[in-house]
C-alpha cells in the first residue's frame, strides 16, 4: 500500500510540473480570447520562439537561468506585439473565420521560418539546474522541478496581481467587456489589445524555457501539441477565464501523468484531446464558465 501511494504522490509532483507549463501556455490563449475572441494558434509556435530565445541565452550569451528567462520573455513579448499589430490589426472587423485562417498561417509562418533559421535538427537543451535530487517519503524531487512549479506559480500571481490590481490591468478588465465603451471611457484599446498580447506571449516564451528544461530536448516543431493541449486546458477550464486556464492547465498536466504511470503514455495525447470533446459536449462553458445567451 505504501509502494502504492508513493507512485500516487510521485505522479502528482510530475504532473504538477507538467501543468504548470501548459497552464502558462494556456494563460495567453485564455486572455487574447477574453480581449479580442480570437483562438491565437500560433501561440504553442511563440513558445517555440521563447525555448530558442532561452537555448540561445544559456549557450551563446551564457546567462544563467533567470536572466535567460527574462532574455526570452522580454523577446517575444516583443514579438507577441509585432504579430498582433501585423497580422490581427488589419482584421479586427473582420469575420472570426478570416481571423482563425490568418492565426493558422502566422503558426505555420513561425513553424517553418524557424526551420530556415535553425534548421530542423533537434537540439539538446543545456543543463541550467544542478542534479539534485531530494527524497521525502520515498517521493522524488529533483531541483529543476521545485525551480520551474516556482517560477510558474510566481508567473501566475504577478499576472493576477496586474490584472486585478493595476490601472492597466482595470483597462484590460474593461475592454474584454465592452471594447466600445471602454473606447467612449478614454482608453487606447488598441494599446491594451498589444499589452494583452505582450503578456500572453512571454508567459508562453517562460512555458517554451521551462518545456526545453523539463524535457532537454527543442526543435521547431515542438509548440503543436503543447499548444493544442494548453488549448484543451483553457476550454476545459473556461476560456476566457484566467484561474480556469490555470485550473485547466493543472488538471491536463496531472490527467497525463496518471495516464502515463498507469504504463499508457501512448495515450497521452488521445486523453488530453477526449477530455476536449467531452468538456464541449457535456459543459461546453468550462469548469469556471457560464452560458450566456447571445442575440442573434
Amino acid at each position: 500500500m505504501d509502494s502504492i501511494s508513493t507512485q500516487i504522490f510521485q505522479q502528482i509532483i510530475n504532473g504538477l510540473s507538467l501543468g504548470s507549463i501548459y497552464a502558462l501556455i494556456a494563460l495567453g490563449y485564455t486572455m487574447v480570447y477574453g480581449i479580442i475572441k480570437l483562438i491565437n494558434f500560433a501561440h504553442g509556435d511563440v513558445m517555440m520562439v521563447g525555448a530558442y530565445s532561452g537555448w540561445f541565452a544559456v549557450t551563446v550569451l551564457h546567462l544563467p537561468f533567470l536572466p535567460a528567462l527574462l532574455f526570452s520573455m522580454i523577446s517575444c513579448a516583443l514579438l507577441g506585439v509585432l504579430i498582433e499589430r501585423i497580422a490581427y490589426k488589419p482584421l479586427r472587423n473582420a469575420s472570426r473565420i478570416a481571423a482563425l485562417i490568418t492565426a493558422i498561417g502566422v503558426s505555420l509562418f513561425l513553424e517553418y521560418g524557424g526551420m530556415i533559421v535553425v534548421t530542423a535538427q533537434v537540439r539538446t537543451y543545456p543543463p541550467v539546474f544542478p542534479d539534485t535530487r531530494y527524497i521525502l517519503g520515498g517521493v522524488y524531487f529533483k531541483y529543476g522541478d521545485i525551480v520551474m512549479l516556482l517560477t510558474a506559480v510566481v508567473l501566475m500571481a504577478l499576472l493576477h496581481f496586474t490584472v486585478q490590481y493595476t490601472k492597466v490591468g482595470k483597462a484590460m478588465r474593461a475592454v474584454s467587456y465592452d471594447k466600445d465603451a471602454a473606447l467612449l471611457m478614454g482608453i487606447n484599446t488598441n494599446n491594451i489589445i498589444s499589452f494583452t498580447f505582450a503578456i500572453g506571449s512571454a508567459l508562453a516564451a517562460a512555458a517554451g524555457v521551462l518545456m526545453g528544461v523539463y524535457f532537454n530536448t527543442i526543435d521547431p516543431l515542438m509548440g503543436i501539441i503543447p499548444g493544442l493541449k494548453a488549448f484543451v486546458a483553457a476550454v476545459l477550464g473556461g476560456i476566457g477565464i484566467i484561474p480556469g486556464a490555470m485550473v485547466g492547465g493543472l488538471m491536463l498536466g496531472l490527467v497525463e501523468s496518471i495516464v502515463s504511470g498507469l504504463g499508457a503514455s501512448t495515450w497521452r495525447d488521445a486523453v488530453a484531446f477526449l477530455i476536449l470533446i467531452l468538456v464541449l459536449i457535456i459543459k461546453p462553458s468550462g469548469l469556471f464558465g457560464k452560458n450566456v445567451r447571445e442575440k442573434v
